[in-house]
């Protein structure tokens, strides 16, 4: 990337627009940046429900009864296969219709994003779920301990530790997914983008500051999921000694 600007320095190119030691290129990229707290809100948001709902979808999954199952199928099915960027328009533009209420960008673009990462999450519970071995829920049951008891104190635990990369994986798709919510006008940082480009008319500069600001936050993000597995296995180990 430094090879990149610094053989882009001729006349033709201007990375002044960005330029921080210049009055104009530091409001730009104060401007630029002032979009990374509302990222972060909204994929945090999103990630956070989208994960209680796969919880709940997931559960049904793993039923014995048929038409339990049978919701699952239909859920993650029908969700995931709507691309995300066609439900953040129906969710803004058909939701208030359809049910009179009126949506936010923000609130739009969370419970857009929920909704298609929740039939993903559901399959990541289904799957960490289904490993953990059945002696687990013998032993729960030997023990007087209900279905929730179960699976709030035995099983998820386990399923925790076995899935958290997958989840760590789903943060920073969530991440990359939430620029397709500048399409609703939430000024996060693709749409801060976009504005800076329109009135600048300097595209491979301030899309390449774009690139930067998503590449250190999400190698952030996966520093800090990798910090919290190894965390996780260390306890897990200390447990097992115990």
């Amino acid at each position: 990337m430094l090879l990149l600007v610094s053989g882009c320095s001729g006349d033709k190119w201007g990375w002044y627009v960005v330029d921080p030691t210049t009055e104009n290129g530091m409001l730009n990229l104060k401007f630029l940046l002032g979009g990374m707290w509302q990222t972060i809100l909204l994929s945090v948001c999103a990630i956070a429900i989208s994960i209680v709902i796969g919880l709940l979808v997931a559960l049904p999954g793993i039923s014995e009864n048929r038409w339990a199952r049978l919701f699952n199928r239909v859920y993650v099915e029908v969700v995931r296969s709507v691309p995300i960027l066609v439900l953040i328009l129906w969710v803004y533009y058909g939701l208030p219709v359809v049910f009179d209420i009126t949506l936010g960008t923000f609130a739009a673009g969370v419970l857009a994003l929920a909704l298609s990462d929740s039939a993903f999450e559901a399959e990541i519970f289904r799957g960490g779920i289904q490993s953990v071995e059945v002696g687990q829920h013998e032993a729960a049951k030997s023990l007087g301990l209900g279905y929730l008891q179960t699976m709030w104190l035995i099983v998820l635990p386990q399923a925790l530790r076995r899935i958290l990369p997958a989840l760590g994986n789903q943060l920073v798709y969530m991440l990359k997914m939430s620029s397709l919510v500048s399409v609703i006008g939430l000024s996060e940082l693709t749409r801060r983008a976009n504005e800076l480009v329109v009135s600048e008319y300097r595209p491979l500069e301030i899309y390449t500051i774009l690139m930067l600001e998503y590449l250190a936050l999400i190698l952030l993000v996966s520093w800090g999921v990798r910090r919290l597995e190894k965390r996780m296995a260390d306890d897990g180990r200390n447990n097992q000694n115990e």
